[in-house]
């Protein structure tokens, strides 16, 4: 999308959150692995605006570190500029304080710090119609079953806007209208500035109402206009724990609907959790319990099964993952089993039709293609080969209390159980090793590797016989 260079938009994101009950600043907070912000800032790089604004003010700090240190990782090229909002006296006040930021462009679209439902298709439907109509200001209106506590949007005879009314301040005939204020407006920044000039203070608050300025600019004969949504849910709000739940809530519903719109089976939908971001591939079947986080990526015919566990980890076609399976930012090729209770730990590679089965551990390590770790193992910083059969019980000696050390098992090496390789060792192709042997030097290639002591039985030793 070509830049807009006269569009800035501004988050308001300074309120204090108190009904989150939390240390935690309430735009800090996560939904579907990513703070509240962190989605109003991707939808809003969706529009390319020439910059973005965010108002900060409780725990400004801690909001502005968290946001620099993730605007790559979220994908954000607009040049984000942040301001402090000290004079805390209501909405108006907020836009106040970014004016100077807001002088330098044609259009202002300003948007709420906790609304992390918000699409971006209506956000471009919003602009759309505020520049073909030649408006002055628009609203995003919503009808919801229950307006209470929002301000209420008031209409004209002929439907076009009259003003907004705040929850606190109507009367019981304007309670009654389900057509909400989400809180968020596109302006024209000549008629915002203007407006701006002329708030007063209002309500028991003493607070100085940003929705005023709609009125402002009508008085002024300028055009306000009404878009309103049907998807109400995209502009609710975040202010508690509860509401917090909600939210994540619907933004699973929309990734699992849009999965299976797409070809991928969700056995319980409402119990499977799934980041926005992750891409499946069609036919791939996911059991209930399953978490599938960050950026990953599993292809087809793949079947998950309960309680399984994916972060940031790409997983190729054909893979079955068996019960309570955790894998973290590794790589598993095509046709591989894990499970059930296998672990992977970050950069950890499975070749093609590798398996790794009951309580085994990988770490940083290669398993080759047609490779096995079955049962009970720990393998960390390894390279193993193809066609490698690992016994239960072995384990990689990987760490000597302050290096890391690695071991490598190369092709059709044949590993008994209950061994252990202290590294660094290099065990070399078509090995054995014998059962319960500790390894500690180089094995050649077709070689016999036992490495323990001689049973010795001593027949009644230090037992003293009864007699008659």
């Amino acid at each position: 999308m070509v830049a807009q260079n006269n569009l800035c938009i501004l988050i308001l994101a300074a309120g204090k959150g108190t009904r989150m009950k939390s240390s935690l600043p309430k735009p800090l907070h996560s939904v579907c692995g990513m703070p509240i912000l962190g989605h109003i800032l991707k939808v809003s790089q969706s529009l390319n605006p020439a910059a973005i604004g965010i108002v900060v003010g409780h725990e400004s700090d801690l909001v502005i570190e968290t946001v620099k240190a993730n605007l790559a990782k979220w994908n954000i090229s607009a040049p984000v500029v942040f301001v402090k909002q000290t004079d805390l006296s209501g909405s108006g006040s907020a836009v106040k304080a970014a004016l100077p930021l807001l002088q330098k462009f044609e259009t202002v679209l300003v948007l709420n710090g906790d609304t992390p439902l918000l699409l971006g298709k209506t956000l471009q439907d919003m602009l759309h119609t505020f520049t073909a109509e030649k408006a002055s200001s628009l609203v995003l209106g919503v009808t919801v079953p229950d307006p209470a506590g929002y301000g209420r949007i008031l209409r004209e005879a002929d439907g076009t806007f009259q003003k907004i009314v705040e929850d606190a301040d109507a009367d019981e005939d304007t309670k009654k209208i389900a057509e909400i204020n989400s809180g968020m407006y596109i302006f024209s920044s000549k008629e915002l500035q203007t407006a701006l000039t002329q708030l007063t203070p209002q309500g028991s608050k003493n607070e100085y109402y940003l929705t005023d300025t709609l009125s402002l600019i009508k008085q002024m004969n300028q055009r306000v206009l009404v878009f309103h949504s049907a998807d109400y849910k995209q502009a609710l709000g975040v202010n508690s724990k509860a509401q917090l739940a909600q939210a994540q809530q619907i933004m699973r519903s929309r990734v699992a609907q849009e999965l299976m719109d797409n070809g991928v089976t969700l056995l319980q939908p409402d119990q499977t959790y799934i980041d926005p971001g992750v891409q499946i591939g069609a036919d791939t079947v996911i059991c209930p319990g399953c978490y599938i986080l960050g950026k990953t990526v599993i292809g087809k015919n793949c079947v998950l099964e309960g309680g399984v566990y994916i972060k940031d980890s790409t997983i190729a076609d054909n893979v079955t993952l068996k019960m309570g399976t955790y894998v973290e930012e590794s790589t598993v090729a095509e046709n591989c089993q894990l499970g059930p209770y296998a672990h992977l730990r970050p950069k950890s590679v499975l070749c093609k039709g590798a398996k790794v089965g009951n309580f085994s551990e990988i770490k940083k390590a290669v398993i080759g293609e047609g490779s096995k770790v079955n049962h009970l193992s720990y393998i960390g910083d390894t390279q193993m080969g193809a066609g490698v059969n690992v016994g239960a019980g072995t384990i990689t000696c990987n760490y000597d209390g302050k290096n890391k050390h690695q071991t490598i098992i190369e092709d059709h090496v044949f590993v008994g159980s209950n061994v252990n390789f202290v590294a660094p060792v290099t065990v070399h192709e078509y090995a054995k090793i014998g059962a319960g042997s500790t390894i500690t030097k180089e094995v050649s290639a077709q070689g016999l590797a036992i490495a323990r002591s001689r049973q010795v039985v001593l027949e009644n030793k230090g037992v003293k016989k009864e007699h008659d």
